[in-house]
């Protein structure tokens, strides 16, 4: 059980199918569309963001009681697709742009598109109201790490993505991305923004990891239901780029409750599922 939205509108939370491989599939090309300016609105909300975080000097004492707001949505964060022959289908999942050599690469959880054929997934960052501001991009390869792919091993779900036309620009050149994280303290301030199964507006909430086992990581704040799978954990997001230390998976897929939402803590194993990325980017042109 998890938190992607069913593609079919049958399945049950977070759940989806599982194949044998989901590693260098071909897929479509990208649908590029005319960028929107989105510096100010979302230097206005981070500005705002930074006020409240520090003159909230300890994390609420009910933090279950806090619940996560709509708003207009970041250019590195946007929903997954299914594409449909008549164009996108619903969105069921979350990813967001990963800062790399290759400026093609996403992150989401690995149980949103293991076992699904990347030209039937589509990137849309950015989403918000049916606008498609920075474009449609094609996933062209989902890499998942051998840990999942044998056993759906909770601590390995996470999934990166190769996205856009070989020989492209590259999703990052129009959108920015996020760095990733690795080693970071378990209790960290972040903000944590998903994709509703049904909803137009991504939502968002800040409040403070906390340590779940040895190797996974617990976020408190409702209003994370279907859909908000793969959502990035963002430390530092008020800054000019934020740090992504974990995606809404991991136990339970991320959880049962919307109040609750996990993340598989990203250490070396992450790291070198990236580098792997990186490489197969590489390979794919």
């Amino acid at each position: 059980m998890g938190r992607s939205g069913g593609i079919t509108g049958n399945w049950p939370r977070r759940w989806v199918p599982r194949a044998r491989t989901a590693l260098a599939v071909p897929a479509l090309g990208v649908l590029m569309l005319s960028p929107a300016a989105h510096g100010a609105a979302r230097l206005a909300y981070r500005l705002a963001a930074e006020a409240s975080t520090l003159s909230w000097q300890a994390p609420p004492a009910r933090p279950a009681a806090m619940s996560a707001s709509p708003f207009e949505g970041t250019a590195e964060v946007g929903a997954l697709f299914q594409v449909t022959p008549g164009g996108l289908g619903r969105h069921f999942c979350t990813a967001t742009v990963v800062a790399s050599p290759v400026k093609d690469l996403v992150i989401t959880a690995a149980h949103c598109v293991y076992g699904q054929r990347p030209g039937n997934l589509a990137f849309v960052p950015g989403y918000r109201n049916g606008s498609r501001p920075y474009g449609t991009w094609a996933v062209r390869r989902i890499v998942v790490d051998a840990g999942w792919q044998r056993s759906q091993n909770p601590n390995r779900d996470v999934a990166f993505l190769v996205v856009g036309r070989p020989g492209g620009p590259g999703v990052q050149r129009r959108t920015g991305g996020e760095r990733l994280g690795t080693g970071w303290p378990a209790r960290t301030w972040v903000h944590v923004v998903g994709y509703p199964d049904g909803t137009q507006w991504p939502v968002i909430c800040a409040h403070r990891t906390h340590p779940f086992g040895r190797h996974q990581l617990r976020f408190d704040c409702g209003g994370y239901t279907d859909g908000t799978s793969g959502g990035p954990f963002l430390a530092r997001w008020h800054a000019a780029a934020g740090t992504i230390l974990g995606v809404i998976g991991g136990y339970e897929q991320g959880g049962y409750l919307a109040s609750v939402s996990y993340s598989p803590r990203f250490g070396h194993t992450i790291r070198s599922l990236y580098r792997t990325a990186v490489t197969d980017a590489r390979a794919a042109g």
